[in-house]
């Protein structure tokens, strides 16, 4: 069974799995943050940027299997599988969301 997860969180994961970059950042802020791999990605286009490498790079598709919730952060906990080395992996993604929108995103 997978986790009931909040709208804008199940969006996400939703195109990511379909590779859809745009669906992908439709569910971001404006002036949404992202940290992935060391790096932190502000704004839509550095979030785009990173969308499309990793996506082209990757080809990831994630599976949530748990999700811890409090305020407006959510961890989801996700099998995320891809052409990257020890794949599958499991991750953590922690979001932060206001209203329908994420505002912050690290992965680890």
């Amino acid at each position: 069974m997978f986790p009931i997860l909040p709208t804008p969180i199940a969006k996400y994961f939703e195109a990511k799995n379909l590779h859809a970059i745009d669906a992908m950042l439709a569910t971001f802020s404006d002036l949404a943050s992202v940290c992935d791999e060391g790096q932190e990605m502000v704004g839509h286009l550095a979030i785009r940027n990173w969308m499309e490498e990793t996506t082209r790079k990757y080809r990831v598709t994630v599976t949530p299997t748990g999700v811890d919730q409090s305020d407006a952060k959510t961890i989801v906990t996700a099998l995320v599988s891809g052409t990257f080395p020890g794949s599958p992996a499991q991750l953590r993604y922690h979001f932060t969301v206001a209203g329908e929108q994420i505002t912050h995103l690290a992965i680890g």
